[in-house]
């Protein structure tokens, strides 16, 4: 029996380019991300979204798209993350670094996949599309995808 964890991830997106996070720390360590984390307890989805950018980055902003939802399994544990992503094209502030995050802004055409969670690659470009999606992964460890399906909807 499965349970499953919320997660929010958001991505910074402007014309030109994409602000990512160095993972500095904990799940994850060593890759560009975009920015987020566990949905706390009497939290909304998007009021944890909103919490995870402006702790990790230092950014705030006035309105989040929901772009997909991503379900994710790793072999061996039986708690599932549920992540919802979002896509912010206005923010306040200057992206700054924090304990765990370390921003940095990419052209579009040099996101860094190959120091990305292996997913990345399949859903991105979607959110670039303002497509809107939901997915599922299961992996073995953290570079292994087993299996995975990614489809394009209409609401998330």
């Amino acid at each position: 029996m499965h349970t499953s964890r919320l997660f929010t991830l958001v991505l910074v997106v402007q014309p030109s380019r994409v602000l990512l996070g160095m993972k500095k720390r904990g799940f994850g360590a060593g890759l560009w991300n975009g920015f987020g984390g566990k949905v706390q307890p009497g939290e909304s989805i998007e009021e944890a979204a909103r919490r995870e950018l402006l702790e990790e980055s230092g950014l705030t902003v006035d309105t989040l798209q929901k772009m997909g939802q991503i379900t994710f399994e790793f072999v061996g544990n039986s708690e599932l993350m549920d992540v919802h992503i979002f896509r912010a094209d206005h923010f306040h502030g200057e992206p700054t670094e924090s304990e765990e995050m370390r921003p940095q802004w990419f052209q579009l055409d040099e996101v860094p996949f190959h120091r990305m969670w292996p997913d990345d690659s399949y859903w991105f470009p979607l959110v670039l599309q303002r497509k809107l999606f939901r997915g599922y992964f299961k992996f073995q460890g953290q570079d292994t995808i087993l299996e995975h399906s990614l489809k394009e909807v209409e609401e998330v």
